[in-house]
């Protein structure tokens, strides 16, 4: 037994949530059953082990302790009691160790499954495989938690009733399930990259995930420019996380960043993914947002930074994969190659269509401390600080407050 805090806790349960969904999914092909068994397997778990000590294969005890609760489940069904009657002798054993194999991508493309809604598959992936919260995957896909906790339900209640089973998918549904498997792990890295809530910035084991899915999705599709892009923007974006932070997890803007401290392997990684791409597949979005990504990479210092080219990637990918993050985005880089006022007067007439997220006021009121209203400008970093949940975000927005804040 090892012992953990809690914080080491909820990382470690995070990290083998989906290995465990996965394994019981595979063994029982029952995924809202497993998932519900899961689920008490960990908060049995998260009881016993600051007491107990992490046992030396939680991985295992996890399995253990799911199965048995599956099978309790199962049991207690009354749909399924005659069947229980007939079958007794075929009644599914406790694994007592984990079996070999990455079952993660399968159990994606099943969250993935063509029964569901877009919205379903990628609510369910993010509770499924990327372990976030009702709460997270709501902040992330800017809807009420309500209606994600329905999604999530409805979704898991149209794999049983489909009959749908949990094996590696086929070269037809591959193909079909693709666009909603590269959204959900996009989700999943940008949960990671900047975390809905919670005190820190960033949250490692997300990102990490993300990456390696994409990796492993690449490994098996390699002639996918849209797995290729994707692989490419994970790896520029997560190549400036050294940097992102300071002292006390002290939030660094892109503009501001030491760019010495960018992990240049992983930019050499992703820029040669994206020359060897390009050339050979149609750019979609996520070719296009690692071209951004790598336009940033190759300025040594941010007045390097070669923003008409941004403006006319933003361009494009506002009429392939238009969105309310890449209009703000675009509207910036207007801002940096037309002037604030420019950028103000974009912001202004796409407003009404963007919807509410904290961003949209933190962008207003950078354009308008450029512009020369720092007044103006003190009132949207208040209310961006309002309503943000990461509270690495909100101390960053308030130091821009108190630099808004005029000389006594």
């Amino acid at each position: 037994m090892t012992a953990v805090d809690g914080a080491g806790l909820d990382a470690l349960l995070r990290e083998l949530a989906p290995s465990v969904l996965a394994t019981l999914a595979r063994r029982y092909q029952d995924f809202a059953t497993c998932e519900d068994a899961v689920q008490e397997a960990l908060l049995a778990a998260a009881t016993q082990w600051p007491a107990s000590g992490v046992p030396d294969n939680p991985h295992g005890w996890l399995i253990t302790a799911a199965s048995r609760r599956w099978i309790e489940l199962w049991r207690s069904d009354t749909a399924r009691r005659r069947r229980e009657r007939l079958a007794v002798d075929q009644e599914p054993t406790v694994p007592a160790a984990p079996e070999h194999g990455d079952d993660s991508l399968s159990l994606l493309f099943l969250c993935c499954h063509p029964e569901l809604t877009a919205a379903s598959q990628v609510a369910l992936t993010l509770r499924a495989v990327g372990g976030l919260t009702t709460s997270e995957i709501a902040h992330g896909l800017l809807v009420p938690e309500a209606t994600v906790a329905q999604r999530i339900s409805r979704a898991k209640a149209r794999i049983r009733d489909g009959g749908a089973r949990f094996t590696p998918p086929d070269e037809r549904d591959l193909a079909s399930r693709l666009t909603a498997v590269l959204h959900v792990l996009y989700l999943i890295f940008t949960e990671g990259h900047t975390a809905s809530s919670g005190g820190g910035l960033h949250r490692v084991e997300l990102s990490r995930e993300a990456i390696r899915l994409v990796r492993q999705l690449h490994r098996e599709r390699p002639a996918e420019g849209e797995v290729a892009g994707l692989l490419a923007l994970l790896l520029l974006t997560d190549a400036r996380r050294p940097a992102r932070t300071a002292a006390a997890g002290r939030l660094v803007p892109l503009l501001e960043q030491d760019r010495g401290l960018w992990d240049r392997a992983l930019i050499a990684e992703g820029t040669a993914l994206l020359t060897e791409t390009l050339p050979r597949s149609t750019m979609g979005p996520y070719q296009l947002q690692a071209a951004i990504a790598a336009v940033h990479a190759d300025a040594v210092t941010a007045d390097e930074t070669d923003w008409p080219q941004i403006l006319g990637l933003y361009d494009v990918l506002a009429a392939v994969a238009p969105g309310p993050m890449v209009t703000l985005n675009r509207i910036v880089a207007l801002a940096m190659v037309h002037g604030a006022d420019a950028g103000l007067q974009a912001l202004t007439r796409a407003e009404p269509a963007l919807g509410r997220h904290h961003r949209i006021a933190a962008v207003r009121a950078h354009l308008l401390d450029l512009a020369g209203h720092p007044e103006q400008a003190r009132d949207h970093y208040a209310e961006a600080a309002r309503t943000t949940l990461n509270l690495a975000e909100r101390r960053y927005l308030q130091t821009r407050i108190a630099g808004t804040e005029p000389t006594p």
